[in-house]
C-alpha cells in the first residue's frame, strides 16, 4: 500500500511539473516599426511554481535573455538593467525583415541563493494597424537614463507634454535607444547627470512651425557657434524633461522618395565634351638622338674614370730608384747586413750533418752507451698525458 502511495505521488509530482512547464510561456505581440517594452518583474520569476521557498523582496536578482537557439538577442531587441534590486527591460523596434515568430529564453539568477528560473517569451511579430505615421522627430532627453523612459507611465507623460509642440494628432512611440547606443560617454558619478536616451516619435499630423524652426538652418548655424537655438514656442516638455534642442532630428516620408534611375548601358563611345579634346593624330618622333645620348653620356663618363685611376696607379709610381735614393745609406747598409746573413745561415741550416742530440734519442747508459727503451714509471704518469 506504501508503494501504490509513493507512485501515485511521484505522478503527481510528474503532472504538476508538466503543467508548470507549459505556464512558463508567455506570448506578446510587438509591431513592425513601434517600439516593444517588456519588463522583466521580479515579482513574475519569484512566484512561479519551480521556487517551493518565498524569496524575499530584497534579493538581488539578475537576467539573462537570449534567442533561442541563439547566444545572443537579435539585432532589434535590447536589454538593460540598472541593478540587481531593480526590473530588467527588454526593448526595441522590430523591423519589417523580423515580421514572424520568435522565443525568446529569459533566466532569472537569485544571486544569494544562486537559484535560476527559467521563462519564455514568444514573440509573434507583425504590421502596425491603423494610419501611417510619415512625420516623424527624434528628440535627445539628457535628464533621463533609458530605464528611467521605458515604463508606460514616464514614456505617456513625454508624449502629452510634447503634444503641445505639435499639431493636433495622435502621437506615438516608434523607438527607445539609450544615448551609450549611440556613442554618448559615460558621465561623471555626479548627482544629477544622466547617461540621455533618443525618443523617436511618429505622427500622422504634419510638424508645426515651432518645430520646423527648431530644425532650420539658421538653429543650427547658432547651435554650431554655441547658442541656443531658435525656438517660437513654449517648451512643454520642460521642466521634467531636459530636451537638446540642437540634436532634434525631423525626417518626412510623406514625399515618397524618387526612384534610383537604372544606369542604362551604351555603345562604349564617349560623348562630345567641349571640355575634353584628345589629340586626334600623334606626329613623328625620332628617338634615335635620345637613345643615343642615353647610352654614349653614361659610357663615356666610365671610360673617362677609368683612364684617369689607371693613370693615378701606373703612371704616378715613384720606383725603386728614388726610394733607394731617399733612404740614407747607414740604413741601406744595416738592411742589407741582416738580409745577407739570414741568407747564410738559411743555406747552412740546409746543408749540415750533425748528429742529432742525445737527448732526442732513445734512452741510453752513460757508461756503456748502450741504448734502451725507456722506463716509464707508471706511478708517475699522469692521468691525463697533457698535464706535464
Amino acid at each position: 500500500m506504501a508503494a501504490v502511495l509513493i507512485w501515485i505521488s511521484l505522478l503527481v509530482g510528474l503532472l504538476a511539473g508538466l503543467g508548470r512547464t507549459e505556464a512558463q510561456q508567455t506570448t506578446l505581440h510587438p509591431l513592425v516599426g513601434r517600439v516593444f517594452v517588456h519588463t522583466l518583474d521580479r515579482e513574475n520569476f519569484l512566484h512561479l511554481p519551480e521556487l517551493v521557498i518565498s524569496v524575499p523582496a530584497t534579493v538581488p536578482i539578475t537576467y539573462h535573455a537570449h534567442l533561442q537557439g541563439h547566444p545572443d538577442l537579435p539585432r532589434w531587441l535590447r536589454y538593460a538593467q540598472r541593478g540587481p534590486h531593480q526590473p530588467g527591460f527588454l526593448y526595441g523596434a522590430p523591423t519589417p525583415a523580423d515580421r514572424g515568430r520568435q522565443v525568446i529564453e529569459v533566466t532569472a539568477y537569485n544571486r544569494d541563493s544562486f537559484d535560476t528560473t527559467r521563462h519564455r517569451l514568444v514573440l509573434l511579430i507583425g504590421d502596425p494597424e491603423g494610419p501611417l505615421l510619415p512625420y516623424q522627430a527624434e528628440f535627445l532627453v539628457r535628464s533621463h537614463d533609458v530605464e528611467e523612459v521605458l515604463p508606460s507611465t514616464p514614456a505617456g507623460r513625454f508624449l502629452t507634454a510634447l503634444g503641445g509642440l505639435w499639431e493636433p494628432g495622435e502621437l506615438q512611440l516608434l523607438n527607445i535607444t539609450s544615448a551609450l547606443d549611440r556613442g554618448g560617454r559615460v558621465p561623471l558619478p555626479i548627482e544629477g547627470r544622466k547617461e540621455g536616451v533618443y525618443i523617436k516619435v511618429g505622427s500622422s499630423s504634419p510638424f508645426s512651425t515651432c518645430l520646423k524652426m527648431v530644425a532650420s538652418p539658421d538653429s543650427q548655424a547658432r547651435c554650431a557657434q554655441g547658442q541656443p537655438p531658435l525656438l517660437s514656442c513654449y517648451d512643454t516638455l520642460a521642466p521634467h524633461f531636459r530636451v537638446d534642442w540642437c540634436n532634434v532630428l525631423l525626417v518626412d516620408k510623406s514625399v515618397p522618395e524618387p526612384a534610383d534611375e537604372v544606369p542604362t548601358p551604351g555603345d562604349g563611345i564617349l560623348e562630345h565634351d567641349p571640355f575634353f579634346c584628345p589629340p586626334t593624330e600623334a606626329t613623328a618622333r625620332e628617338f634615335l638622338t635620345d637613345a643615343l645620348v642615353t647610352l654614349l653620356v653614361p659610357l663615356l663618363v666610365a671610360l673617362l674614370l677609368t683612364l684617369l685611376l689607371a693613370y693615378v696607379m701606373c703612371c704616378r709610381r715613384e720606383g725603386r730608384l728614388k726610394r733607394d735614393l731617399a733612404t740614407s745609406d747607414i740604413q741601406m747598409v744595416h738592411h742589407c747586413t741582416i738580409r745577407g746573413n739570414t741568407e747564410e745561415l738559411r743555406q747552412m741550416a740546409a746543408s749540415r750533418e750533425v748528429p742529432r742530440p742525445l737527448s732526442t734519442l732513445p734512452m741510453f747508459n752513460v757508461r756503456t752507451g748502450e741504448r734502451l727503451p725507456p722506463q716509464v714509471d707508471s706511478a708517475r704518469v699522469p692521468l691525463i698525458l697533457d698535464q706535464h
